[in-house]
């Protein structure tokens, strides 16, 4: 059966609305995501490890593969939003997409298996063996597999979280539990990432690379088969076309128009006597920004009675006006996400590298060693717990002190999470402090010592993911969902790309008179880490101060709060977010 066939448009009847949809849906949504961060957090997790010791880059030459890998997934999330809405539909580019991203995984694994195509083992740390860095080839074959891996998880992971949120959407009843679907949506992350960082990092570890990336191929055909089997009840939205063109019409529109006088009243974006009135939308709060956007719908002088109308390109719709205003209020909160991050990517590659580096023994005396990639399954551990503690205890809670009805606003929360990774940073930097001491003066640290900058990391990202997608999602029109929702994921891609850009600004400032920078060695008891992280925590400091003001420019001249624009009358929250 096509499901995008039998999509279900705004305009559906009411008998199908009622069999299409909801959280019957939704699980089906929620089982493929749960499969898909299994695979990335797979790849992802040990990818410095296999870069490092198996093909043999410079410590932070495999940082950067696995930085610039993880950006790319987030960057290439903007294509797979725009496709979606504007020519696929998200079933479709789903299920185009993992396939795209099936074939990436078996490559990889390919790859790792074939000793011709892998370079000779070797210690890179002492140097022992056969230390040749793979070119050529063998280099080719990855980067390729890779980015094909990159490709196909980027266009399915804007449109498998804003598929979902589609179940819940048309009815009053439903649009109340998209907040709780957004939470079951990180707890579903939770559940994968879990998997992934235990089990499968593994079997990376004991039965090799190569088995490991033909478990994650695996799990993402299961991933594909729970989509597929929801195909029946799901509720489609058709794609919009593309959203690009309406909103480069309004530039052009407001720029031709740029000599215009702007209405003196916010509500009405026309100039007095200049034709007729165009109508605008009472409730769109952001009416009183981008006001020479305004000048797009203004139109043009009286014409005779047989003139051809103006030009899409001059003379825009109020909805297309609004659709722009939106996207530019939205980059600011876009924008405070990125050190965010940054911060995240440090966990992916350095906190990977120091517990390689530390004593890895669950227990002394014991035989069973934690993995170091496993370490980034503490958070998600602890966060099982605390998403539904969030949900069933803070939230009602939340509800009583502030009288609404989220408790809690998306942007509020986001706002916790950006205070609460600057705290991640600093025990992440008093941490690398302890244990370049102690392994200077001839010791090793035990690995749990790295518990607390993951698990407060782990708390800050419940806040942060969670309220930004659903802030997100809440501020897109029709037509923009997936990619807003693209926007969301591009913030990791920006973050991963800054982490890369810092490492190598960092080493270059940092290096002097014939010394290495900072990070400039394979072994970290010669690199200054604890430095780096202690300038990430500034910059996390800085960052949650530029969010308070941009949060607050957000929200000023407007009567509600992302919450009332979210949820509208379904909720009635007209409280501040800040």
């Amino acid at each position: 059966m096509d499901a995008e066939g039998s999509a279900v448009s705004g305009e559906a009847s009411g008998d199908r609305r009622g069999r299409c949809g909801g959280m019957r849906a939704a699980v089906f949504i929620l089982g493929f995501q749960a499969f898909q961060v299994i695979v990335l957090a797979a790849v992802g997790s040990n990818l410095i490890t296999y870069v490092f010791g198996e093909l043999h880059l410079s410590l932070p030459q495999a940082a950067n593969v696995v930085t610039n890998f993880v950006g790319t997934v987030f960057l290439v999330s903007l294509l797979g939003g725009f496709l979606s809405d504007s020519y696929l539909g998200c079933f479709r580019t789903l299920l185009i997409f993992s396939v795209v991203e099936i074939s990436g995984l078996i490559l990889l694994s390919v790859q790792a298996r074939l000793a011709k195509v892998k370079s000779a083992p070797c210690n890179m740390v002492t140097m022992v063996g056969s230390c040749e860095r793979a070119t050529g080839f063998k280099l080719t074959i990855f980067f390729v597999a890779l980015y094909l891996v990159a490709l196909g998880s980027g266009c399915v992971m804007p449109n498998m979280t804003k598929y979902g949120a589609d179940q819940l959407s048309g009815a009053a009843e439903n649009t109340k539990r998209l907040s709780t679907y957004f939470n079951s949506s990180y707890f579903s992350t939770c559940i994968g990432e879990l998997v992934a960082l235990t089990a499968v990092v593994w079997v990376q570890t004991h039965s090799g690379m190569d088995v490991g990336f033909g478990v994650a191929a695996a799990a993402m055909a299961a991933g594909l088969i729970s989509l597929v089997s929801g195909a029946v009840f799901y509720q489609n939205k058709p794609p919009q076309g593309s959203i690009f063109t309406p909103i480069a019409r309004v530039f052009v529109a407001a720029f031709a128009k740029r000599k215009q006088i702007c209405p003196s009243s916010s509500q009405s974006p026309v100039s007095a006597g200049a034709g007729d009135p165009a109508p605008i939308d009472r409730d769109f709060h952001h009416a009183n920004k981008f006001r020479f956007l305004d000048k797009a719908c203004i139109r043009g002088a009286q014409q005779e009675p047989n003139a051809e109308p103006e030009s899409a390109w001059r003379l825009c719709t109020v909805a297309e006006v609004q659709q722009a205003k939106t996207l530019l209020a939205v980059l600011p909160m876009f924008a405070c996400t990125i050190v965010f991050n940054t911060a995240l990517a440090q966990l992916q590659t350095f906190s990977v590298q120091q517990g390689s580096a530390m004593d890895t023994q669950l227990l002394p005396g014991s035989s069973f060693r934690i993995p170091p990639a496993s370490l980034q399954a503490i958070p998600y551990a602890v966060l099982l717990a605390l998403v539904p503690a969030y949900e069933f205890l803070l939230v009602p809670l939340m509800r009583r002190l502030t009288g609404t009805q989220r408790g809690i606003t998306p942007l509020q929360r986001v706002g916790v999470g950006l205070f609460v990774v600057a705290l991640s940073m600093a025990a992440a930097a008093a941490v690398e402090r302890r244990r370049r001491d102690v392994s200077v003066a001839g010791g090793r640290l035990s690995v749990l010592w790295l518990v607390p900058q993951f698990l407060v990391f782990g708390v800050s990202e419940m806040f942060t993911n969670v309220g930004i997608m659903e802030f997100f999602y809440g501020q897109a029109s029709a037509g923009m969902q997936a990619f807003l929702m693209a926007l969301f994921y591009c913030s990791f891609s920006f973050g991963f790309y800054l982490s890369s850009v810092l490492v190598s600004l960092v080493n270059m400032a940092t290096a002097r008179r014939g010394r290495r920078g900072w990070l400039g060695d394979n072994d970290l008891d010669k690199d200054r880490l604890d430095l780096f992280y202690w300038m990430l925590t500034v910059l996390s400091v800085i960052n949650f101060f530029c969010y308070l003001l941009c949060a607050r420019w957000y929200n000023s001249g407007a009567q509600g709060s992302d919450s009332a624009a979210s949820s509208g009358a379904a909720d009635g929250d007209g409280k501040d977010i800040v």
